[in-house]
């Protein structure tokens, strides 16, 4: 199979401030959007809002979106935690802290409640540095 895209589709009941939310706190340009679907996008990452009652989604689907975590990897996770945990003042839902598993970062979350993950990598600790694959 030849994959030309990959984005997550957000369904959601708060259309104009998840678009917002994005917009502003991450950098993402408007590339589309409808009353009921907004298209962002932020260099090759994309990224969809979609209405979750929209006729689109099988009737059993209509949801708004449970479940999910979007990972932000960036440079500098104390940098982005001053910005939008101390600055912004958005949710904290996690503490940034430092994970053995090579990861330092902290948790928020969107209008929607999908939780936001802004991550920075650093080296794991020897337990998990075994785990990693090569490619």
């Amino acid at each position: 199979m030849k994959l030309n895209s990959f984005y997550p589709v957000v369904m959601t009941d708060q259309l104009a401030e998840s678009r917002d939310f994005y917009v502003r706190q991450f950098g993402f340009d408007l590339t589309f959007e409808s009353d009921w679907y907004i298209s962002l996008k932020r260099g090759d990452v994309e990224l969809a809002i979609l209405t979750h009652n929209h006729t689109t989604i099988p009737e059993n689907y209509r949801k708004p979106v449970q479940g999910l975590i979007l990972n932000f990897e960036v440079e500098d996770v104390d940098a982005e935690y001053a910005r939008l945990i101390e600055t912004e003042h958005l949710p904290l839902v996690q503490e940034l802290r430092s994970e053995a598993f090579g990861q330092r970062h902290f948790i928020t979350h969107d209008p929607s409640g999908v939780l936001i993950d802004v991550i920075t990598e650093i080296p794991p600790s020897e337990a998990y540095a075994s785990q990693f694959s090569q490619t």
